[in-house]
Protein backbone atom coordinates (compact mmCIF):
# COMPACT_ATOMS: atom_id res chain seq x y z
CA UNK A 1 0.00 0.00 0.00
CA UNK A 2 2.77 2.46 0.95
CA UNK A 3 4.66 1.66 -2.28
CA UNK A 4 1.48 2.31 -4.29
CA UNK A 5 1.06 5.77 -2.70
CA UNK A 6 4.70 6.64 -3.37
CA UNK A 7 4.31 5.70 -7.05
CA UNK A 8 1.14 7.79 -7.35
CA UNK A 9 2.75 10.83 -5.77
CA UNK A 10 5.84 10.48 -7.98
CA UNK A 11 3.69 10.19 -11.10
CA UNK A 12 1.62 13.19 -10.08
CA UNK A 13 4.74 15.29 -9.44
CA UNK A 14 6.19 14.33 -12.81
CA UNK A 15 2.96 15.28 -14.59
CA UNK A 16 2.82 18.64 -12.82
CA UNK A 17 6.48 19.32 -13.61
CA UNK A 18 6.03 18.52 -17.31
CA UNK A 19 2.87 20.54 -17.64
CA UNK A 20 4.40 23.60 -15.96
CA UNK A 21 7.65 23.46 -17.93
CA UNK A 22 5.77 22.92 -21.18
CA UNK A 23 4.19 26.36 -20.94
CA UNK A 24 7.46 28.25 -21.31
CA UNK A 25 9.93 26.33 -23.45
CA UNK A 26 10.12 23.25 -25.54
CA UNK A 27 12.97 20.83 -25.72
CA UNK A 28 13.67 19.00 -28.96
CA UNK A 29 16.83 16.93 -29.35
CA UNK A 30 18.59 18.78 -26.52
CA UNK A 31 17.63 22.23 -27.83
CA UNK A 32 15.82 24.42 -25.33
CA UNK A 33 13.82 27.08 -27.16
CA UNK A 34 11.13 29.44 -25.87
CA UNK A 35 7.73 28.50 -27.33
CA UNK A 36 7.24 31.93 -28.90
CA UNK A 37 10.39 31.51 -31.05
CA UNK A 38 9.33 30.12 -34.43
CA UNK A 39 11.75 31.38 -37.11
CA UNK A 40 15.49 31.59 -37.61
CA UNK A 41 17.70 33.33 -40.14
CA UNK A 42 21.17 31.84 -40.48
CA UNK A 43 23.66 34.08 -42.23
CA UNK A 44 26.78 32.98 -44.07
CA UNK A 45 29.74 32.46 -41.73
CA UNK A 46 32.35 34.78 -43.26
CA UNK A 47 36.06 34.06 -43.14
CA UNK A 48 37.98 37.02 -41.70
CA UNK A 49 41.03 35.11 -40.46
CA UNK A 50 44.54 35.99 -41.67
CA UNK A 51 44.82 32.60 -43.36
CA UNK A 52 41.72 31.51 -45.23
CA UNK A 53 40.76 27.90 -45.83
CA UNK A 54 38.31 28.39 -48.73
CA UNK A 55 36.31 25.27 -47.83
CA UNK A 56 35.69 26.11 -44.17
CA UNK A 57 33.13 28.95 -44.44
CA UNK A 58 30.68 27.22 -46.78
CA UNK A 59 30.95 23.86 -45.01
CA UNK A 60 30.52 25.41 -41.55
CA UNK A 61 27.54 27.49 -42.71
CA UNK A 62 25.86 24.44 -44.30
CA UNK A 63 26.46 22.26 -41.24
CA UNK A 64 25.04 24.88 -38.85
CA UNK A 65 21.97 25.31 -41.06
CA UNK A 66 21.45 21.54 -41.26
CA UNK A 67 21.83 21.03 -37.52
CA UNK A 68 19.44 23.84 -36.58
CA UNK A 69 16.76 22.85 -39.08
CA UNK A 70 17.20 19.16 -38.33
CA UNK A 71 17.25 19.35 -34.54
CA UNK A 72 14.80 22.15 -33.79
CA UNK A 73 11.28 23.01 -34.86
CA UNK A 74 12.40 26.43 -36.06
CA UNK A 75 11.46 27.46 -39.59
CA UNK A 76 14.34 28.87 -41.59
CA UNK A 77 13.74 32.19 -43.31
CA UNK A 78 15.74 34.89 -45.09
CA UNK A 79 13.83 37.70 -43.37
CA UNK A 80 15.82 40.02 -41.12
CA UNK A 81 12.90 40.07 -38.67
CA UNK A 82 13.22 36.35 -37.84
CA UNK A 83 12.86 35.51 -34.15
CA UNK A 84 16.53 34.44 -34.05
CA UNK A 85 19.10 35.91 -36.46
CA UNK A 86 22.46 34.15 -36.39
CA UNK A 87 25.56 35.63 -38.03
CA UNK A 88 29.22 34.89 -37.57
CA UNK A 89 32.76 35.05 -38.80
CA UNK A 90 35.85 32.89 -38.59
CA UNK A 91 38.24 35.26 -36.83
CA UNK A 92 41.22 32.99 -36.25
CA UNK A 93 42.66 30.10 -38.25
CA UNK A 94 46.13 29.68 -36.87
CA UNK A 95 48.55 26.78 -37.25
CA UNK A 96 51.31 26.56 -34.64
CA UNK A 97 54.01 24.16 -33.60
CA UNK A 98 54.06 22.34 -30.31
CA UNK A 99 57.40 20.99 -29.16
CA UNK A 100 57.55 17.26 -28.63
CA UNK A 101 59.85 15.31 -26.40
CA UNK A 102 62.34 14.33 -29.07
CA UNK A 103 65.42 16.50 -29.69
CA UNK A 104 63.74 19.91 -29.83
CA UNK A 105 61.81 19.05 -32.97
CA UNK A 106 58.08 19.50 -33.09
CA UNK A 107 56.27 16.19 -33.21
CA UNK A 108 52.82 17.70 -33.28
CA UNK A 109 51.36 20.82 -34.78
CA UNK A 110 48.15 22.48 -33.72
CA UNK A 111 45.48 24.27 -35.71
CA UNK A 112 43.37 26.70 -33.67
CA UNK A 113 40.10 27.91 -35.15
CA UNK A 114 37.91 30.62 -33.61
CA UNK A 115 34.42 31.63 -34.73
CA UNK A 116 32.67 34.78 -33.47
CA UNK A 117 28.88 34.40 -33.35
CA UNK A 118 26.28 37.16 -33.11
CA UNK A 119 22.82 36.00 -32.04
CA UNK A 120 20.04 38.55 -32.32
CA UNK A 121 16.90 37.57 -30.40
CA UNK A 122 14.37 39.82 -32.12
CA UNK A 123 11.45 39.12 -29.79
CA UNK A 124 13.52 40.10 -26.75
CA UNK A 125 15.30 42.96 -28.55
CA UNK A 126 18.55 41.42 -27.33
CA UNK A 127 21.91 40.68 -28.95
CA UNK A 128 24.33 38.05 -27.63
CA UNK A 129 27.88 37.65 -28.88
CA UNK A 130 30.32 34.86 -28.10
CA UNK A 131 33.43 33.16 -29.43
CA UNK A 132 33.88 29.46 -29.99
CA UNK A 133 37.47 28.29 -30.22
CA UNK A 134 38.85 24.80 -30.74
CA UNK A 135 42.32 23.39 -31.26
CA UNK A 136 43.09 20.39 -33.41
CA UNK A 137 46.41 18.55 -33.28
CA UNK A 138 48.08 16.98 -36.31
CA UNK A 139 51.39 15.34 -37.10
CA UNK A 140 54.33 17.67 -37.68
CA UNK A 141 55.20 15.45 -40.65
CA UNK A 142 52.16 16.84 -42.52
CA UNK A 143 51.96 20.13 -44.34
CA UNK A 144 49.13 22.44 -43.32
CA UNK A 145 47.30 21.62 -46.55
CA UNK A 146 47.56 17.87 -45.87
CA UNK A 147 46.35 18.35 -42.31
CA UNK A 148 43.44 20.51 -43.46
CA UNK A 149 42.28 17.71 -45.73
CA UNK A 150 42.27 15.30 -42.79
CA UNK A 151 40.86 17.68 -40.17
CA UNK A 152 38.19 19.65 -42.05
CA UNK A 153 35.23 17.41 -41.21
CA UNK A 154 36.25 17.21 -37.54
CA UNK A 155 36.74 20.99 -37.34
CA UNK A 156 33.32 21.66 -38.88
CA UNK A 157 31.55 19.06 -36.70
CA UNK A 158 33.12 20.24 -33.43
CA UNK A 159 32.57 23.94 -34.09
CA UNK A 160 28.97 23.33 -35.22
CA UNK A 161 28.17 21.33 -32.09
CA UNK A 162 29.65 23.97 -29.82
CA UNK A 163 27.87 26.84 -31.59
CA UNK A 164 24.55 24.95 -31.44
CA UNK A 165 24.99 24.19 -27.75
CA UNK A 166 25.89 27.80 -26.93
CA UNK A 167 22.81 29.12 -28.75
CA UNK A 168 20.24 26.57 -27.65
CA UNK A 169 21.58 25.15 -24.40
CA UNK A 170 23.50 28.05 -22.81
CA UNK A 171 26.68 25.96 -22.62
Amino acid sequence: MNNWITKRITTLLLLVTFSISGCFVYKFNDAVIPTNVKTVKIGFIENRARYVNPQLSPKLTDKIQSKITGQTKLTRTNNDDADYVINGAITNYDPSQTVGVSAQQASTNRLTVTVHIILRKTLENKVEEFDVSRSFDFSANLTLQQAEGQLLDEVVRNLTDEIFNRIFNNW
